[in-house]
């Protein structure tokens, strides 16, 4: 219809008189049309009114709708209130009376529509005051003349004009002189389809960008000469015939298009009608010297010419050079072979054929198509064998083809596709949507052409396997509605180019891990059957930006909850259909639960906060336990014990092992000259003053005077069944006591290190030792050591373990001795050595002579005063 030409009108028309939330309606009555709550539009639309219902309108109204009633008249009042109004639909009624004051009041009135109805004349008198008027639909009414009055040269916005009518015989050259001045965006004229007269000269007075003729010139086809004369040096953006031979096809010689020549347009459509291929011959050949850029052909009832005489090339169309060419709803596919030769293609950049239904393809055809840049053979119901001869040599065919559309067909194999289109160098975008590919058995060993970054297959029905038939070098790849219960990651390996990928509608029931694709940006996944996805499912995607996939059995999980505040908190990659597609689908207690809604706690999906909980609770209860023991010294009394059970069990295993011989002194002391007031006034009494007194040799008391130091701490350590060394700061700062530390480890050479007793008085760091102090480092990190503990309650502890350690006191080689005697006799005899500093160098040169006497002198006196003066050599340590 002529309708086509006014589009972007009814567009216009639909945005104006849609609903516009504002306020409460001004009017509150009760009536058949539905009034919006600002009370600017009414809708009547097909109510069965047989007068207009004025009394339920507001007086704010700006739009009415009384299309399709079986309203009669239009009367003085029925919009008199209405002075706001600019939209009035009147359409599809009977109206055969408007009154000459119908529209008085309703200056504004800016669109009015009286197609169809049954008026006998054109109401222009009525029409009168509306100066505003853009757009005026008055055509297909029983008027029988399109002479307009003068007060149409008034409507100098007028924009868009349809007239004319079933019983409009003909055009005189007055009927529109008044729209002469004005210039229109849309001019539409009907006529009768037996058209009786045109007056030359009828069209001079239209100024139009779109213009269309709805009239059958059958009994009269020299008229169209005249009317494309008076058109002629005029441009336009699209003519449209319709109906222009309705009854009978065109027969005579006279070429009635020759005038397309001397007109500028952008299309002329020759829509319905009769085409024999003398008509379209004599159409093409006028088109290819006229400045025309596109032809439509729809709904053409084409026929051959039996007449015609084929003389050879000069018969031939060469030069129909047009950026479009549409074949559309063509009742005889033979369109397309009214000439043999198929030159007629040869500079066609947009070749669209639709609604043919043409069975082949020749050979020649695709040579001849050099110029076209788009192929669309679309809905021809196309198999494999029509559109893909194998006898045909497609080499250097169709060198700029860049989009080739095939859907809505009846293909089956990609195979076939790829060897039609594998010699298309410049093929880019490749669309065989709609048809029935896929099958693995038809998509087997496929070539494609390496230019191709552009493949539309959706709603086909696709086998996992087939998908290896794609072309790999896509960046864009359209797989919607196409079956897929599951992906095959061999072909995606490859796809290295892929950007955008859609899988809507599909049934794949997970997401492929390890999906990688690194130039992935935006993927779709909406509509399948997956319930599961993670933030590790896109994660080797580091470009993916657009993400659509609701619609989905979506199982409401921690993982999917924290993938959904991942990716919407992040905001790198966008989920287009968040969150009004996501929805749970299982458990069952979430069932269509939004997932935006689905907030599960942070304890119970965060293993994290599970551990820190745990880790923290763990810790306060050690923590507990550990004041707990520290207040009771339990760690210390468990840590004794066990050295007693120990020492005990040592003990016994070497008795067992015969290792206990007979040796002057239970045990030798090895202790700093500062350490001596701690070894006299505890150490000796507790072990010496008691009922089962062990024999302790200490350098005050039991080194023999005269001997060198080194002699006497070497035969006392080897008479010495233990040797207790009393650790400090201080022993580690002397000399000698390294010098006994050293003795005692050679001793214990080949034996266990059972003999030797460490006691820390005050507590040493092993890490702070000197590096000469290796073996004591050695022995504090391996050997369990005394440690003694400075609150009272706890030394009688120590003193057990000490005892434990060292044994039962048994007979020395000198028992008889009294041991009382000896430990009197501590604080009345000194042995006086020289000086410490004056011993150094025996120590550092050891087999200096020895002939030299040591000065020995024994003084007596009493405790305190030997003890600052005694200089005895240990008491240096």
């Amino acid at each position: 219809m002529i309708w086509k030409l006014v589009h972007f009108s009814a567009l216009l028309l639909g945005a104006l008189t849609s609903p516009t939330p504002s306020s409460a309606p001004n009017n509150t009555d009760k009536g058949p049309c539905l009034i919006d709550n600002s009370g600017r539009t009414a809708d009547c639309l097909g109510k069965q009114l047989e007068s207009v219902p004025w009394r339920q309108f507001p007086s704010t109204l700006e739009a009415i709708d009384l299309s399709y009633n079986k309203l009669q008249a239009i009367h003085a009042d029925d919009f008199l209130h209405l002075p706001q109004l600019h939209i009035l639909k009147l359409q599809f009624n009977n109206i055969s009376y408007i009154d000459n004051d119908a529209f008085k009041n309703n200056r504004l009135l800016e669109h009015l529509n009286i197609f169809n109805n049954s008026l006998q004349e054109i109401p222009a008198t009525a029409l009168i005051p509306l100066v505003n008027l853009k757009e005026l639909y008055m055509s297909n009414n029983l008027y029988k003349h399109a002479t307009l009055a003068d007060s149409f040269s008034k409507f100098v916005k007028l924009q868009v004009l349809s007239m004319g009518g079933p019983l409009v015989m003909g055009l005189k050259k007055a009927d529109f002189q008044p729209l002469k001045n004005t210039r229109l965006q849309g001019f539409a004229i009907k006529c009768s389809s037996n058209l009786s007269y045109y007056e030359p000269g009828s069209l001079e007075a239209i100024q139009t960008n779109q213009l269309g003729f709805d009239m059958a010139i059958d009994q009269q086809p020299n008229a169209l000469l005249h009317m494309l004369r008076d058109l002629a040096n005029k441009t336009f953006g699209v003519i449209q015939f319709r109906n222009l031979f309705e009854f009978r096809y065109y027969t005579g010689e006279v070429d009635i298009f020759q005038g397309l020549q001397d007109i500028t347009a952008g299309q002329v459509i020759f829509h319905r009608g009769k085409f024999n291929e003398n008509l379209l011959r004599m159409a093409l050949m006028n088109l290819q010297i006229a400045p025309i850029k596109s032809l439509r052909l729809q709904y053409i009832d084409f026929a051959r010419s039996p007449t015609f005489v084929d003389s050879g090339a000069g018969s031939s169309i060469t030069d129909l050079a047009l950026d479009n060419l549409d074949l559309w709803y063509i009742s005889n596919p033979d369109v397309l072979r009214f000439d043999w030769r198929f030159t007629w293609l040869n500079k066609i950049k947009k070749l669209s054929i639709q609604y043919v239904y043409f069975n082949s393809v020749p050979c020649d055809s695709w040579i001849e198509m050099v110029g076209v840049q788009l192929l669309d053979v679309s809905n021809n119901r196309l198999e494999n064998e029509y559109i893909f001869n194998q006898r045909c040599h497609y080499k250097g065919a169709m060198p700029n083809l860049h989009t080739f559309n095939m859907n809505n067909n009846e293909l089956t194999s990609l195979k076939d596709v790829s060897s039609l289109t594998r010699e298309f160098q410049q093929l880019q975008v490749l669309d065989v949507s709609n048809n029935k590919l896929g099958s693995a058995k038809n998509s087997r060993d496929c070539v494609w052409q390496k230019n191709i970054n552009r493949f539309i297959a959706h709603h086909n029905d696709f086998e996992s396997e087939a998908l290896r038939c794609l072309p790999t070098t896509v960046h864009y790849l359209d797989l919607s509605y196409c079956e897929l219960d599951q992906l095959d990651m061999t072909y995606f390996e490859k796809a290295t180019n892929l950007k955008e990928l859609l899988l809507t509608g599909n049934k794949i029931k997970f997401i492929p891990s390890k999906w990688e694709s690194l130039s992935m940006q935006s993927l779709a996944l909406d509509g399948n059957s997956f319930g599961l996805i993670s933030k590790e499912s896109f994660q080797d995607m580091p470009q993916l930006s657009r993400l659509r996939a609701g619609n989905n059995p979506y199982h409401c999980t921690c993982e999917l909850h924290a993938f959904v505040e991942d990716t919407v908190s992040k905001g790198k990659v966008n989920l287009t259909d968040w969150p009004w597609n996501f929805r749970c689908y299982h458990p069952e207690a979430f069932l269509n639960t939004f997932i935006s809604k689905y907030l599960p706690s942070r304890v119970a999906c965060d293993i994290r906060l599970v551990i820190i909980i745990s880790v923290a609770t763990t810790a306060a209860v050690i923590l507990i336990l550990m004041m707990i023991c520290y207040i009771f010294d339990l760690p210390w009394y468990t840590k004794a014990t066990y050295q007693i059970i120990r020492a005990k069990y040592r003990a016994h295993k070497e008795k067992l092992a015969g290792e206990l011989g007979t040796f002057t002194y239970h045990a030798f002391i090895s202790y700093s000259h500062s350490d001596a007031d701690w070894v006299r006034d505890q150490l000796l009494p507790c072990l010496e003053n008691n009922r089962n007194p062990y024999r302790l040799c200490i350098h005050e008391r039991d080194f023999m005077p005269g001997r060198w130091i080194i002699d006497n701490i070497i035969d006392n350590i080897e008479n010495s069944r233990k040797v207790i060394f009393v650790l400090s700061r201080h022993f580690v700062n002397s000399e000698w006591c390294n010098y006994e530390l050293y003795f005692a480890q050679q001793r214990a050479m080949g034996k266990t290190f059972s003999d030797v007793i460490l006691v820390v008085k005050e507590p040493i760091d092993p890490s702070s030792l000197p590096s000469k102090y290796c073996k004591l480092k050695k022995m504090l990190s391996t050997k369990t050591y005394l440690e003694w503990p400075q609150q009272v309650n706890q030394q009688a502890f120590f003193w057990s373990q000490l005892k434990s350690v060292l044994g039962k006191p048994t007979m020395t080689r000198e028992g008889a001795h009294s041991i009382k005697s000896r430990t009197s006799s501590v604080g009345a005899i000194s042995v006086i050595v020289p000086p410490v500093e004056d011993r150094r160098p025996e120590i550092a040169a050891p087999d200096a002579d020895e002939e030299a006497e040591p000065k020995i002198e024994i003084i007596k006196g009493d405790k305190d005063e030997q003890s600052n003066q005694r200089q005895i050599p240990l008491a240096a340590f």
